[in-house]
């Protein structure tokens, strides 16, 4: 049995735990490095390589038949991979490239997925969204250091989605650590740059011409 102060400490500490506040957002948090990776070499070329916990989405508005008000389509995946060589004069080495495997895009609700896979994205083809970066604009130079260092840019480049390739700019949020760089980079476009097939089932009404991208990233820092 517990002493009745101990008792009391218990109680007060398991209110805590239940009130405390839920966990910061990845970008919030910053980069998760080691306390005690040394500080990266300024005159060589950064690696950064995608690593677990990056997450794509696309979201998109639609109206479905019988809803007073539109909803936003999402779908997320996982199944991103991809390395960016920043060198020391800040621009991009040829190297780098990202991909995302359409084929493994999820949302709520699979008769959605099936349609955008095989009707919109047309995977069985197209399996991959492809991006192939060719310049920074705003990105210091040489790549900041330190837990909590932040910078936002832009990350141009070419993108190929459903066998088109067209340059886009991706705007970017990103917190620096000795040997992680994390953040979003969010991209908008529409269905006719890529040359889609908007959806059309009997249960939407219309859908937005409008797809927001997004990637909320993770990557392990080192020198090239």
């Amino acid at each position: 049995m517990f002493t009745k102060p101990l008792a009391i400490a218990v109680c007060a500490s398991a209110i805590a735990l239940l009130f405390a506040p839920a966990a910061p957002s990845l970008l919030a948090q910053g980069p998760q490095g080691r306390g005690g990776a040394p500080a990266p070499d300024p005159a060589k070329p950064q690696r950064l390589e995608i690593t677990t916990g990056t997450t794509a989405r696309y979201k998109v508005q639609e109206q479905l038949a019988g809803v007073n008000f539109p909803s936003q389509a999402v779908g997320t995946t996982e199944a991103v991979t991809g390395v960016i060589i920043v060198n020391p004069d800040g621009s991009i080495a040829p190297a780098s490239k990202i991909s995302v495997d359409l084929t493994k895009i999820q949302s709520d609700q699979s008769m959605r997925d099936g349609y955008v896979r095989g009707r919109v994205l047309e995977t069985d083809k197209y399996p991959t969204l492809d991006f192939v970066p060719k310049r920074a604009v705003g990105l210091p130079s040489p790549l900041p250091s330190g837990m909590g260092a932040q910078a936002g840019f832009q990350l141009v480049g070419d993108m190929t989605v459903h066998g088109v390739t067209k340059e886009v700019t991706w705007n970017i949020v990103a917190t620096f650590a000795n040997d992680a760089v994390d953040g979003r980079a969010t991209l908008t476009t529409d269905f006719a740059t890529f040359n889609m097939t908007k959806p059309s089932l009997a249960r939407l009404l219309s859908v937005d011409d409008k797809i927001e991208l997004e990637i909320e990233f993770r990557t392990h820092r080192t020198a090239a």
